[in-house]
């Protein structure tokens, strides 16, 4: 039997009660399919860690999970601590080194959720998003100079490699190409930044002469936000800067009906070193230990782990879980309008894993 090496990473804040909940999920499938196992080693990193020991994981921190077969992590942030250091010494210091280059995010309508765009169902949006997840504006070079004084200043400059966009782009269409509608969308800002989103435009048109069987166009990145509100049908494949699509997915997100529904996947496409599955919703410290933190998006995202360790037959079955679930209203926690716990989801996700709802 196949057994799979997991790094939990629960984080900070509601990270602790859906990385549980998803570990419980897992768990159940694996018995449920009898072809695999899971063996979870769990990491306290994060801001309580930060507290005691000055930094948010240890020093040998990424040495400690780069054998593992994936990571499944919860969030990042602490309000007794500035977030670009959660940020930073937790997140990121794991998704640059290892690069992670492609953050890719589905979002959908759900069986039983109501999207806040009005007649909008499930076949008019059903998008993916990839998010260049390495360089960009997030790349972290700049500084800041005079602090304190009136003449203090600071940069933060965004750095766009050729080979960084290539290989998003590239990532996208052949994405693109393993979806129905075979439809790209290159998203910039080339008529005001005129340099690397003229080149982001540029390798488009160069990379699209390889995949002569998508359909691809490009828009403005704030023409885009409200394309993704007016005409969301015309949408399916969506790629964009480090910054852009940050943006943009939290927009997904919100139009799909919660933030606590969304999944991420952080791959390192060519297996180099583990890629890391996480829900987009944050630490949420205003509910954390209230229990009615909604644990979709993990078990969504651990949906997303699973097609990556190629466990295609187990990760369906979640899905088909997830939405059985999510159709019925008494699972619903509060931010779908609910009053279900992260419990009673947890529950009934693996009651309909196993069937016994059906």
């Amino acid at each position: 039997m196949k057994t799979y090496n997991i790094a939990a990473i629960p984080g900070d804040g509601i990270g602790t009660e859906v990385i549980s909940a998803g570990v419980e999920v897992l768990n159940a499938l694996a018995k449920r399919e009898g072809s695999f196992a899971f063996k979870f080693d769990h990491f306290d990193w994060g801001g309580e860690y930060y507290k005691k020991n000055g930094r948010m994981m240890p020093e040998n921190g990424r040495d400690q999970i780069k054998k593992h077969d994936a990571i499944l992590f919860g969030s990042a942030g602490h309000p007794d601590i500035p977030d670009h250091i959660t940020l930073w010494g937790l997140r990121l210091a794991i998704c640059q080194p290892f690069d992670q280059y492609a953050n890719v995010r589905p979002t959908r309508i759900l069986p039983g959720i109501t999207s806040p765009l009005r007649k909008v169902n499930g076949k008019e949006l059903d998008w993916v998003i990839v998010r260049e997840n390495s360089e960009g504006e997030y790349a972290g070079v700049g500084g800041r100079a005079h602090q304190g004084s009136p003449l203090e200043v600071a940069t933060d400059v965004a750095m766009f490699t050729r080979a960084g966009v290539e290989r998003i782009i590239r990532f996208a269409f052949r994405l693109a190409q393993t979806r129905p509608r075979k439809l790209l969308t290159v998203v910039t800002k080339s008529n005001a930044q005129r340099h690397a989103m003229v080149m982001w435009d540029e390798i488009a048109a160069e990379v699209s002469s390889e995949f002569k069987d998508v359909t691809w166009d490009k828009m403005l990145v704030d023409a885009m936000t409200m394309r993704m509100v007016m005409r969301p049908e015309t949408l399916d494949t969506i790629v964009a800067t480090n910054l852009h699509a940050d943006i943009l997915s939290d927009l997904a997100a919100a139009l799909a009906g919660s933030l606590g529904i969304a999944p991420t996947a952080n791959l390192n496409p060519e297996r180099h070193f583990p890629s890391m599955f996480e829900p987009i919703h944050g630490s949420a410290f205003d509910i954390t230990g209230k229990g009615v933190a909604n644990p979709i998006g993990t078990f969504w995202s651990s949906v997303m782990m699973l097609e990556h360790l190629g466990e295609k037959t187990a990760a369906n079955r979640l899905m088909l879980a997830i939405e059985r679930v999510t159709a019925d209203e008494r699972f619903h926690t509060p931010d779908l309008g609910g009053k279900a716990r992260t419990a009673d989801v947890t529950a009934a996700a693996i009651d309909a894993i196993h069937g016994s709802n059906a």
